[in-house]
């Protein structure tokens, strides 16, 4: 379920993890190792809120194709 406050639509990381199809273990895997920047807007109880802009970075992180010539 998306929030508006402020006119501006935010996400929470459960719901943003199943809509591009990973774990909420794996996005905080990532972002604590440093494979993924953390969102910066939270809540007021500190729980992370999701821009469309973050959930297009995460779908870009998760759809990313490494290629390794020989």
């Amino acid at each position: 379920m998306a929030w508006t406050i402020d006119s501006h639509r935010y996400y929470g990381t459960s719901e943003v993890c199943s809509m591009v199809g990973i774990s909420k273990d794996t996005f905080l895997r990532w972002v604590r190792t440093g494979l993924m920047e953390d969102v910066k807007h939270r809540d007021r109880h500190g729980w992370r809120l999701f821009t469309d802009d973050d959930l297009c970075r995460l779908k870009a992180k998760v759809n990313h194709i490494n290629i390794i010539s020989h």
